[in-house]
């Protein structure tokens, strides 16, 4: 797996998840950054870091750029997507609420599982995003339900920074996140794209 330059996370873009979550619907997209050092690749193992409380699993469908993007309409962000990837927005909820920036919460070493790309131009309409822990199933969202629709959300992003090839944009997560305990197997899927699975272990 190749290492995306960056990778740029949308938040509370499912209503019911940002209902479930006790927080109001943003009127604009709620962006922010995790650190390119947080990504491993599909069978490698999300660490639980000791002593930061409850860490969840957060299903997401990834788009990979594939041409720089600046300052670009929704049609031109749509026709630079690359492929899809799913994503794992692993989150330390504690540290979410306690810090007023998530750089701790969302960017911990392993707290970005991506699953391997699959190359294609995707109806972004019609994207399928499920999570599995242990074998069941907890999401199950779709591009149609988001608030804000994932070209929209790109040309959002290009207005104030450049996406390049190989970036990562993450665009939300449904409702049904919850936590993760050593020995759990977490699997996120965009179906029919790709699929990230890894094993939780504790901190040594």
């Amino acid at each position: 797996m190749t290492r995306p330059g960056k990778v740029v996370c949308v938040g509370r873009n499912y209503r019911e998840h940002a209902k479930e979550m006790g927080n109001e619907v943003p009127t604009t997209p709620l962006v922010f950054l995790k650190p390119p050092s947080c990504v491993v690749a599909s069978g490698d193992a999300i660490v639980l870091p000791n002593g930061i409380g409850r860490v969840d699993f957060e299903g997401e469908i990834g788009l990979v750029i594939g041409k720089r993007l600046r300052k670009a309409s929704p049609a031109e962000c749509a026709a630079g997507i690359r492929g899809v990837v799913a994503v794992n927005d692993v989150s330390a909820r504690d540290l979410q609420k306690s810090d007023p920036q998530w750089w701790r919460a969302k960017g911990y070493d392993t707290f970005g599982p991506i699953g391997p790309e699959r190359a294609g131009t995707p109806d972004l309409s019609a994207l399928e995003v499920v999570s599995r822990v242990n074998g069941v199933e907890r999401q199950r969202g779709h591009s149609r339900d988001m608030i804000f629709p994932i070209a929209d959300l790109l040309a959002f992003i290009t207005s104030a920074i450049t996406l390049e090839p190989g970036d990562v944009v993450a665009t939300g997560t449904p409702e049904g996140v919850g936590p993760l305990k050593a020995g759990d197997e977490v699997e996120i899927e965009v179906v029919g794209w790709s699929t990230v699975r890894n094993r939780v272990v504790a901190d040594a």
